[in-house]
């Protein structure tokens, strides 16, 4: 298309994540064996359409120049769970697609499907289990539309699954799984990587909204909820994975008054720590980011920008 840059390109990657009323940027670029430097990380009013926000911010911002990835939002997709099926590695996606031909109430032609692979445990020759992203490909195609009409050339698409995996494995520890916490408008994220891969995750039907707005009664029963679902997950990945032990649980941050991260650890089976940013990324350009309730709005944007090669679905 005669609109991509032609010139030098801007290092790294660069997500853009849109939302009803706001869209939000991250830059991030690898520093090798360094920590990721944050760029830039800003949110951006939506007032005059996806589109045509987009095409002011790709002015401003250069969007054209770097190579950008975007994220599905919650309900324009599904994760799906199978066993992997007894086929070559190489053959995964294909025999997935199948299955999943049961699993989505839209025709399998009309599908945008990607797999990857849960791995198996410790001297496994092959995954037991893959995860398969299913999306309608009318709601991807009009991803993609709305990055066209603003010109900016979207290299890849990608779930909030695998940006917060993007940020969880910047915390491991080599041989140890790790659990990381997210809550945002559209609910709560669980995830379980380890060295690198996504192994399990959930969604917590409590929002940060709620949890904000709650009165002490109601507060106390959020909290109850979160810490048993959160509970039976874990016991269930131990159940699953015996070979591979939880490190800790990360929570990104909530307004103090809330009292999650107390909460939890008081009453999970593993210690719970504040995710803070500081210690993994760069964040010297970007210094509104050292506030820990800043990170926690931009988890899946900055781990959007995260993204490696090969663990993404690709655009459309």
């Amino acid at each position: 298309m005669a609109w991509f840059w032609k010139g030098k390109r801007l290092p790294g990657w660069i997500s853009v994540n849109l939302l009803p009323m706001q869209i939000d940027v991250a830059h991030v670029r690898a520093n090798g064996a360094g920590r990721p430097e944050v760029l830039l990380c800003d949110s951006y009013e939506a007032k005059d359409g996806a589109a045509a926000s987009l095409s002011h911010l790709r002015k401003s911002l250069h969007l054209d120049r770097g190579r950008c990835t975007t994220l599905l939002n919650a309900p324009d997709y599904q994760m799906l769970q199978l066993d992997a099926p007894n086929v070559p590695a190489a053959e995964f996606k294909t025999a997935a697609i199948w299955r999943v031909k049961d699993m989505i109430d839209y025709p399998l032609e009309r599908a945008a499907v990607d797999v990857i692979q849960i791995p198996g445990g410790a001297g496994a020759a092959k995954a037991t289990a893959l995860l398969a992203f299913a999306a309608p490909d009318d709601k991807v195609r009009e991803r993609v539309r709305v990055f066209e009409e603003a010109q900016i050339p979207l290299e890849a698409i990608d779930v909030p699954e695998l940006a917060q995996r993007n940020i969880a494995a910047l915390f491991e520890t080599q041989g140890r799984a790790l659990a990381l916490v997210c809550f945002d408008a559209q609910g709560g994220l669980l995830t379980i990587t380890a060295g690198g891969e996504l192994l399990l995750s959930r969604n917590l039907d409590v929002t940060s909204t709620q949890l904000i707005d709650a009165d002490a009664d109601r507060r106390v029963q959020l909290l109850e909820r979160v810490g048993l679902e959160l509970q039976r997950s874990l016991d269930h990945f131990d159940r699953q994975n015996t070979a591979m032990a939880l490190s800790k649980l990360h929570l990104a941050a909530l307004p103090e008054q809330v009292g999650l991260r107390e909460y939890l650890a008081a009453n999970l089976s593993v210690p719970v720590e504040a995710l803070d940013l500081d210690t993994v990324m760069d964040l010297s350009r970007v210094p509104e980011l050292r506030n820990p309730l800043r990170q926690a709005q931009c988890i899946k944007v900055l781990g959007g920008a995260l993204r490696g090669e090969a663990k993404a679905m690709r655009a459309a």
